[in-house]
This record gives C-alpha cells, sequence and structure tokens, in this order.
C-alpha cells in the first residue's frame, strides 16, 4: 500500500504557520503531528479496541489539522476546540484514534498554571470527558496505540521511564541541546522487539509490537495481505514500504521547547516512500513562539 508522505515543513498559504509532516494520499492532506508558530501542538495516534472499526468515514489526519490551521490570530482555547470537535463536527464516525493538543505557553511550560494537553478520542462523548495531561512541570506522560493510561504497553513503560531519567541526568549534568537531542533519539531508537519464531502466526506477532519503542523492517507475504492501517493500529511508528509491503519505522520527531520559548523541531526520515534507507535524512526548524509571555 503506497502512502506518500510530505517531510516535515513549513505548509503551503494560507497555511504558513503550520510545521509537520502531511499526508498525501488523502484529500485533505492532514498529518500526525505538527506544530505552529503560535504554539499550537497537535499529535494523532491510531487507536485500536476489540470491535471498533479502523476505518472511518473522515480522515484521521484531519483532526490535528483543524486545531493547526486555526488563524494564527485565533482565541479559540483548547476547551472550545474539544468542545467544537466533539459534540458539533462528531467525531464518533472516524477511524479509531487518540488526538493530543494544546497551546504552549509561558504560563503552561513554566508555571503550570494552565490546564495542559487535551486528549480526546473516538469514543470521546462530550466535551466534560476530555482528559487532560502535563498541566504542571516535570509531568511525563505515555500514549500509543490503546486509551490513555492503558499500561498493559510496554513501550509506554519504558519509554516514560526512559525519558524521566533522561531528563533528570542531562539536567544534572548541565548538557546542551544537541547533546539532549541525541540522547532523545537514542530512546526513539531502542529496539526490544523479539524476533519472530519459526512458524509462528502473524497475528500473534503483530501483538508483540507493542513491546518495543523502535520497530526494525519486517515483512512478507503476511504483511503485504494487510493495510497499512491494520499494522499501523497496533503500532503508531508503523509505515508501509511502497511496493513490497515492508513495514517498520519510517519517521522520528523530537520536539523541544526553552523556557523563553524557542522551539526546536527535529524529525528523522529512516526510510523514503520506495523503502530505501536515508541515512537518518533530518530536517531541523527553530524559532521563537508568538505570544510565549502573553
Amino acid at each position: 500500500m503506497t502512502r506518500p508522505t510530505a517531510k516535515a515543513a513549513f505548509w503551503p498559504s494560507p497555511n504558513e504557520h503550520v510545521l509537520g509532516g502531511r499526508d498525501l494520499q488523502r484529500p485533505e492532506q492532514g498529518t500526525w503531528l505538527g506544530l505552529t508558530k503560535q504554539g499550537r501542538l497537535a499529535c494523532l495516534t491510531n487507536f485500536r479496541e476489540s470491535g471498533a472499526q479502523i476505518y472511518g468515514t473522515k480522515s484521521r489526519g484531519g483532526l490535528p489539522k483543524a486545531f493547526l490551521t486555526l488563524t494564527p490570530d485565533s482565541a479559540k482555547s483548547s476547551e472550545e476546540f474539544a468542545r467544537h470537535m466533539v459534540e458539533d463536527v462528531g467525531v464518533s464516525d472516524v477511524g479509531g484514534f487518540s488526538l493530543v493538543f494544546g497551546k504552549l505557553t509561558k504560563k503552561d511550560v513554566c508555571a503550570g498554571e494552565g490546564k495542559g494537553l487535551a486528549i480526546i478520542s473516538n469514543r470521546t462523548e462530550n466535551a466534560s470527558a476530555t482528559t487532560w495531561i502535563c498541566s504542571k512541570p516535570g509531568e511525563i506522560q505515555g500514549l500509543s496505540n490503546s486509551h490513555f493510561g492503558d499500561r498493559t504497553w510496554p513501550k509506554v513503560v519504558e519509554g516514560e521511564k526512559r525519558l524521566q531519567n533522561t531528563i533528570e541526568e542531562h539536567v544534572a549534568a548541565g548538557s546542551n541541546k544537541q547533546d539532549l537531542l541525541n540522547a532523545l533519539f537514542e530512546i526513539l531508537s531502542l529496539d526490544t522487539l523479539p524476533r519472530r519464531k519459526h512458524g509462528q502466526d502473524w497475528e500473534t506477532y503483530v501483538y508483540q509490537l507493542r513491546n518495543s519503542i523502535f520497530i526494525p523492517r519486517i515483512g512478507g507475504k503476511e504483511v503485504s495481505n494487510s493495510s497499512a492501517d491494520e499494522i499501523a493500529a497496533a503500532d503508531e511508528s508503523l509505515t508501509a514500504k511502497a511496493d513490497s509491503g515492508v513495514y517498520g519505522t519510517q519517521k522520528q520527531t523530537v520536539i523541544l521547547v526553552d523556557k523563553d520559548g524557542m522551539a526546536t523541531y527535529v524529525e528523522r526520515t529512516l526510510y523514503d516512500e520506495h523503502g530505501h534507507a536515508t541515512d537518518n535524512d533530518a530536517q531541523q526548524y527553530e524559532f521563537e513562539i508568538e505570544g510565549w509571555s502573553d
């Protein structure tokens, strides 16, 4: 299954204030992760549960796009956006998803005086059911392809622990930004995926994907017979090699925002749309968030 995507970049007009990748396959040209010059952040993961639909009539990538493409001068809050999406637009007919979103400001990031980041999913019945995370400094939360708070995913638990330890170590050592970036990409590259045993059923093996933060290239007849969304629903880091049904971690992204509102956005592309290794092709952007101290 071909899934053409654009590398992280500032989007064309009238959305030149949005930085992120884009899904070029669907006409909505949505995204899975983005940050605006005004500090709006949105991240999407597929959500899978027994009996839930994988596909929906609306594009999941259109959800973060709707938040990120609010006009630069928009005063709409995260609470208002959640209410609008859940109660006005409706999300029950969208394929399973979790959407994390919010606006990064000095008040939220440094002082812990805001509500933090919101999470809605296709199971959110009304705005009052919105989940709020990262409302105070030092809070670390992980989310993968299950409901928020699901601690049965080893990669989530291990990722939170390693992120906590890495931050503490680098603060104590007074490391520079590049050292921290390198350490964070090391976490994203942690491969603890059990290798498939001879004769092991494919559906059973897919369950193992929740054990590893990084997914090495896997493939074969069983993979090519599964859709990209079906496999990615088991792990958000999976993407399809266009011509042979090979899957694995294709992109890794780290976003840093310092206490002065300087944002650093780094995306590494490990494989191109043809499945060819890119030698960690990277895009890096830095900008000061507008209205940081307002």
